[in-house]
Parts: structure tokens; C-alpha cells; sequence
């Protein structure tokens, strides 16, 4: 369900830096005593030369062979076979299975009925060049999972991307979608948001195309000569309403178990209110070139050879939807290398192995790796090497519908995960390039290191260093200077859109999204395309970067289950905190300036929105002035955790900075016992004003991004919604759980003291 990688151009600059790199000394691991550290890199150096790219290609020819969506023939076979790997490398591993809801379509339609007559096909052709593309009995057909049934008719709008702003631009040009059928290009956000939006503003249904603009011809040769999205290709996906809750839809906080108490269909809040379908350009090209209306903006213009227009009319357009809601079998695979003396201490790993269609890149391309990762840790125990923490290996069932494997196994083991998870290590897609790091910033530190350790399969230097090199070279001036400046690179904070969201966002686990790419461009996502073919000849055509990934999260999964101290570093975590403080700052003042001057303006007479007398506008409704806001509560808790991290960065240093950390510090166990808490630490079970099962008060999917993140979410999105009566209580609840977690650091740095 991975956003796609947009293309990253490795210029010379920056590889004149790489050439200019001298590799570094290695340092102690972090969590690690000097002794212990190189006894970790020694097993380390050992695992890394295990992962081999044929096994993975051969893995990904295997599992891709056919379509494997939720509750098909293949997804059930390729969830067996997982299951038989997992045991052969020596793995405890079983499957858990749930019932979730998830439709499928039986009738679908969209048909031009004036001011001229086209019925669009709906379809993918198979390709002679692509053996796995004419497998369309088994594969399901072009949809959007959870959109509602439906039969409209309906004069059709272009929205752009059907964003909020998108429809604020709309009222100026005094257009109403009300009664209307919408299309939205993809991007600018989720696919999700835009029949949400559609459906506030009063619209009776929605489709969404592929515009060669964004994914398309514009960005390159079309499959299957080149890389990029052909003119019938369709990007399937779900839009239930993530940003509410991910997973089953019935089911909303208890996992969809046999017996689980179930909701109406009718209740359930992530199923859209209009109907709606994904359609390929070339079907779109026909409808959008019947619009008239006022020209659009030139930042609404795709690529297509036609004028943009926004309508309504003349065109009008039927538009059917009708799928089966049944319930469909979820297979989880998990497989346990037990600790030898924190068992109930847990590292977690996980990819999915359900796909849309063939599923080559996602989300194969990250399972293979996973897969070699398990291997080859399997080889290690045979080797006589023992994890401290117990390891999870888990592939997911039913990620692309709504994180649903993931979700509802989390679900179910929420007490344990609440208290014995640790961390959990994601990925997705993999392709080639750079190494995208996302994650909780208590493991920042962390998993710079790690990036250090790993080499890249082009340059031959750490994979941070080529990282380093790319924002140095584009970058803004900011963090320019960030990566030249400062010790480890920032990392992004996390949204949603894949399997981490249940663990992180809904139970305060610490979590990272790992994988590589931006060096190939990608445009078969969640298509027929997405297959064998496509991937062995435009992306990681030689699994270079599969193995490069393996080393990088097998590395990390190793380090987190051997480390004498849980490796969190709580420095850059309020370093961090201090950031997003300060953008909240700047929105609340953008928000004043904003109102003031479109006030003023009202008030002159003088606002002037377009100067094209072709698409004339209407002036704004006025805009409620911000009160003061004053952010004193969130700031001295921010300070508070920078005292915290300070006092707990000496104390590590003191009880690990040299010698034998059994010996320096005889409670280790306790210290670790305090640390395991403190991402959980910072959720609120009452959860976001709206959406209570998203609780990590730092970091949520966006409620009109769905992917894209929103830090601490309730504040931000308060005076981004002008919810100004809401920002107050909201500053006070992030202010507690920043507090607490400095009483937690506080506590943990006492401990480390009192054991030297």
C-alpha cells in the first residue's frame, strides 16, 4: 500500500562527496558495552553474508506467479508456502487466521450519456510481452475496496485532487459539486480523502484517474517499453476511511476473531458515502475533454491533449457500482525465536504478503528480503547465536484493503504488545536508490547507525553516507545543513499506509519504515503490471538492493534483541519535539495573518483572486480571527524532556562507557523495564478529538492526508480546521504525555545511576 517513490536524480556533486568519504572507525554500539559491541559485530558480520539476491528473485518468481488478493486460492497457497520456509530455516511458526469484511465488485460502469455517448472499458490488456498479464480470470478487476454501492447520473466536476483546498478553490469560481459526480486525479493525498471530501461537499459519487502528469507519460517511456503507467493502466486501492480506524470495518478495536462482536455494515464509519472507481487515463480522456465551464488553474492542468475545464455540464455521466459483502479469510504467518533472558521483551518484524494483483513490487519486492533475513538468522542459531529478546517474524495478511492482518493481530494481542513490545521494524516496497528512513524518533539515533554499518550496493559506501550526500545536494537550506552539521540524519515521522500504523499509532510501540528507492520510477502501482516482468527489467532487476535491505533490518532486528540497554536515545526525540513546537508556532501565525489580510481586503473591496478574465471568481467568506494561543505548557515539557535526556545521556555513558556493562551496572534489567514504556507513554487512551483509536498524541495520519503525516496531530489539526476553541485542551493533553515521558527518561537515568 506504499506511496510511491518519486525519481531521485544522483548528481555529480554528490558523488564527488561519496568519493571523498573515508570510511569511519567503528564506534560502540549504541545500548551496547565495548566487549559486548564487538561481539554483536562479529555475529553481525556473519549474518550479512548470508542474505543472496537469487534466493529472492527466485522467491519473488514464486510468489507473484499469480493474482494472491485477500481470500484467493493463491494468497492461501502463498501463505502455506511462507509458512513451510519459516519452519525449514528452524523457526517456531504457525498461521492466525481472522474474518474480515472485504467486497468485491460484480457490476461496475461508467458511461458518458451526453453531450456525446462513451462507455469506458474499465480494463487492463494483457501485454504478449508479459506472461502474467492476461491472467484476468483470477485477478480483481479495476476498483476501490469499501466504496458503498451505487446507481447515479449526474453532471461531472473536476476537482483536481479533490483535497479541501482544491474545493476552496472550486467556491471562488462559485462552482458546487452538490449533485454532481466528481472526478479527482490521483495525488496531492490518499485516494481515500478525495470521496470523503467529495461527499461533505454534497456530491453523489466520485471517480479517480491516473493523469500522465502525475503517473504517466510525463515521467517517461509507458510499460512495457519503459517504466511508467500505459494508457488503460488503473491503479486499484482502497478508500475506506483509514484516518478513522484502520482494519476490519466491523470491528473496530478487537480483533476480527470468529466470534468477535461484529457492527452493521451500516455502522460502519470507513465505508464511503458515494460510490466510487478508479479509471485509467484513457478512459478519462473523453470525459474530462467533454467539460465545459471556466478554464482551470494552471497548477490543475495534467498532460492530456485537451483543455481542463472544471464544468458542470455539459457533460454528464452514469456512474454503477455493486460488490459482494462477504467475508473473506485473513492468513497471518508469524514465526518466534524465543529470548534467552528477556522473553517477554519483543522485537517485531514485519512485511505483508497480500497484493492487488501479482503484487511483484508491492509488496513482494520487501518480503523476499524479510524472508532471507529469517534465514539467515535461522543459520545463526544453528550457529549457536541466542537473541536476549524474543523476535517476531510476522508477514501479514490483507494489507492493501486496510492494514487489516496487521491490524487485527495487533488487536488481539494488544495487553502483550502494550507491555512486552519494543520495537517494530516495517517494510513494504523495495526498489533502488536511497534508504528511506521513517519512524518513532526514540530510535533515530539508532537506526542512523545502523544505516552506517550497511553498505550500498552502487557507491560500495554506507548507505548513510549516500543518504547524507542527497540532501546535502537538494535538500532545502535547512537541512542542508542539518546533514552536514548535525549527527545523525533526521528521520520522517510516520503517517499511515502500511503495516506500522496499528503498533505505533494505536498502541505506542516504537516503530521504523525501512526501504530503498527514488532511483527507478515506478508506474504499475497496484495494476496488472505489477509483476515479475516489470520488476526484473525496470527495478532492482538484479536484487542488489533486496539483499542491502535485508542486512539493514536483519542489523537492526540483531541489535535491538542483543543490546544490554534498549538503544533508544531521548536527545533527538526532544530535539525533535522542540521542531514541531516550533511549526506550530508559525501556523498559528500564518492562520492570523491570513485572516487579517483576507478581512481587510473584504472590507476595501479589493480582493482580486485570478486575473483571467476566462475564469472569473467570487470573493471568500470572511475568516474567524485566531485568539492567542499560547504554547508555554508545551514548551517547558519539551524542556523538561531535554533536562531528562541529558541527565539520562550521562548516566549511559557512565554505566556503558567502558568495561563490562554486567559488572558497571547490575541493574540493567530494571533500566530496560522503565524504558519499554516510554513510547507507550506517550498515547492518551481517550485518543484524537474524532478518531479515539488513533492515541500517540506525536504523531497520526493527517484527517484529509490519510498517508501523510500529521505531528502532534490534535493540536495542529485544530488550527488547521480553525477548531480555535479546541487548541487550548489540546496544547494541555500533548504537555502531559511530554512530561510523563520526561519522568519516565528522569526515572530510567536514576536507575542506570543507582546501579553503578
Amino acid at each position: 500500500m506504499h506511496v510511491p517513490v518519486v525519481r531521485i536524480v544522483f548528481g555529480l556533486a554528490a558523488a564527488a562527496l561519496l568519493v571523498a568519504a573515508t570510511p569511519p572507525a567503528q564506534p560502540t554500539l549504541l545500548g551496547f558495552s565495548d566487549s559486548s559491541s564487538r561481539t554483536e559485530r562479529e555475529w553481525e558480520q556473519k549474518f550479512n553474508a548470508i542474505p543472496q539476491p537469487a534466493n529472492m528473485r527466485a522467491a519473488m518468481q514464486r510468489l507473484s506467479a499469480r493474482p494472491h488478493h485477500v481470500g484467493s486460492p493463491y494468497d492461501k497457497d502463498n501463505a502455506e508456502w511462507i509458512l513451510a520456509q519459516f519452519k525449514s530455516y528452524g523457526l517456531d511458526a504457525h498461521i492466525e487466521t481472522f474474518s474480515v469484511l472485504f467486497p468485491t465488485p460484480i457490476d461496475r460502469a461508467v458511461e458518458l450519456v451526453s453531450p456525446t455517448h462513451f462507455v469506458a472499458k474499465l480494463q487492463e490488456p494483457a501485454l504478449p510481452q508479459d506472461p502474467t498479464s492476461n491472467q484476468r480470470a483470477e485477478a480483481l478487476p479495476t476498483y476501490n475496496a469499501y466504496s458503498i454501492d451505487g446507481d447515479v447520473t449526474a453532471p461531472l466536476v473536476y476537482v483536481n485532487y479533490g483535497v479541501p483546498a482544491d474545493y476552496e478553490e472550486l467556491a471562488r469560481h462559485n462552482i458546487s459539486v452538490k449533485g454532481a459526480i466528481v472526478i479527482a486525479r490521483y495525488g496531492g493525498s490518499w485516494r481515500g480523502i478525495k470521496p470523503k471530501v467529495a461527499a461533505e461537499h454534497g456530491a453523489v459519487g466520485c471517480l479517480i484517474y491516473s493523469d500522465p502528469r502525475d503517473d504517466g507519460y510525463a515521467g517517461g517511456s509507458v510499460f512495457p517499453n519503459g517504466p511508467m503507467r500505459p494508457r488503460d493502466g488503473v491503479q486499484r486501492g482502497s478508500v475506506a476511511d483509514m484516518p478513522m480506524y484502520p482494519g476490519d470495518p466491523l470491528t473496530p478495536g478487537v480483533g476480527a476473531t470468529k466470534d468477535a462482536k461484529r457492527l452493521p455494515i451500516s455502522e460502519a464509519k470507513t465505508i464511503t458515502k458515494i460510490p466510487v472507481l478508479p479509471i485509467s487515463y484513457g478512459d478519462a480522456q473523453p470525459l474530462l475533454d467533454a467539460l465545459g465551464g471556466p478554464l482551470v488553474p494552471a497548477a490543475w492542468r495534467g498532460s492530456l491533449p485537451i483543455t481542463y475545464r472544471f464544468g458542470a455540464g455539459p457533460a454528464k455521466v452514469h456512474l454503477k457500482v455493486k460488490s459482494t459483502w462477504t467475508q473473506k479469510p485473513l492468513y497471518d504467518i508469524i514465526a518466534t525465536i524465543p529470548g534467552s533472558t528477556e522473553p517477554d521483551q519483543w522485537v517485531i518484524r514485519g512485511n505483508h504478503h497480500d497484493a492487488w494483483v501479482n503484487g511483484a513490487e508491492d509488496p513482494i519486492s520487501g518480503l523476499v528480503p524479510e524472508l532471507e533475513e529469517a534465514r539467515a538468522l535461522g543459520t545463526l542459531l544453528k550457529q549457536g547465536w541466542h537473541p536476549k529478546r524474543t523476535i517476531i517474524y510476522a508477514v501479514w495478511d490483507g494489507e492493501e484493503p486496510g492494514l487489516l492482518g496487521s491490524t487485527e493481530w495487533a488487536e488481539t494481542h494488544a495487553d502483550e504488545l502494550r507491555t512486552k513490545g519494543i520495537a517494530y521494524l516495517n517494510s513494504d516496497t523495495n526498489d533502488r536508490g536511497y534508504l528511506s528512513m521513517e519512524g518513532s524518533h526514540v530510535l533515530e539515533k539508532f537506526i542512523n547507525g545502523v544505516a552506517r554499518d550497511v553498505d550500498d550496493p552502487e557507491t560500495h559506501l554506507p548507505v548513510w553516507k549516500r543518504v547524507q550526500a542527497y540532501v546535502i545536494q537538494n535538500g532545502s537550506a535547512d537541512e542542508r545543513k542539518d546533514a552536514r552539521d548535525r549527527a545523525d540524519l533526521r528521520i520522517g515521522a510516520l503517517g499511515s499506509g502500511s503495516d506500522f500504523t496499528p503498533f505505533l499509532q494505536h498502541l505506542g510501540v516504537p516503530s521504523l519504515n525501512l526501504g530503498f528507492g527514488g532511483e527507478d520510477d515506478a508506474g504499475i502501482y497496484h495494476s496488472i503490471y505489477d509483476d515479475f516482468y516489470w520488476y526484473t527489467h525496470f527495478s532492482d532487476t538484479s536484487f542488489v538492493y533486496g539483499r542491502a535491505l535485508a542486512q539493514t533490518v536483519g542489523t537492526a532486528v540483531m541489535r535491538l534483541a542483543d543490546a544490554e540497554v534498549l538503544p533508544y536515545d531521548y536527545t533527538n526525540l526532544a530535539e525533535t519535539i522542540h521542531t514541531y513546537i516550533g511549526e506550530l508556532q508559525k501556523l498559528a501565525t500564518s492562520a492570523a495573518d491570513e485572516a487579517h489580510e483576507r478581512n481587510l481586503r473584504l472590507e476595501e473591496g479589493s480582493f482580486t483572486a485570478t486575473n483571467d478574465p476566462r475564469s472569473p471568481t467570487v470573493a471568500p467568506a470572511p475568516l474567524a480571527i485566531p485568539p492567542h494561543i499560547s504554547f508555554a505548557a508545551l514548551e517547558n515539557a519539551a524542556d523538561s524532556l531535554m533536562r531528562a535526556a541529558a541527565a539520562y545521556g550521562k548516566a549511559y555513558d557512565n554505566a556503558l562507557g567502558s568495561g563490562d556493562a554486567a559488572r558497571a551496572n547490575a541493574s540493567l534489567a530494571n533500566v530496560n523495564a522503565i524504558l519499554a514504556h516510554s513510547e507507550h507513554v506517550l498515547t492518551d487512551q481517550r485518543g484524537l478529538p474524532m478518531r479515539p483509536w488513533f492515541q500517540h498524541l506525536l504523531y497520526a495520519p493527517g484527517f484529509y492526508t490519510g498517508y501523510g503525516v500529521k505531528t502532534v496531530p490534535a493540536v495542529r489539526e485544530a488550527i488547521e480546521q480553525k477548531k480555535y476553541g479546541d487548541v487550548d485542551e489540546a496544547i494541555t493533553r500533548v504537555a502531559a504525555v511530554v512530561n510523563a515521558e520526561a519522568a519516565l527518561v528522569g526515572s530510567a537515568a536514576s536507575a542506570l545511576g543507582k546501579g553503578q
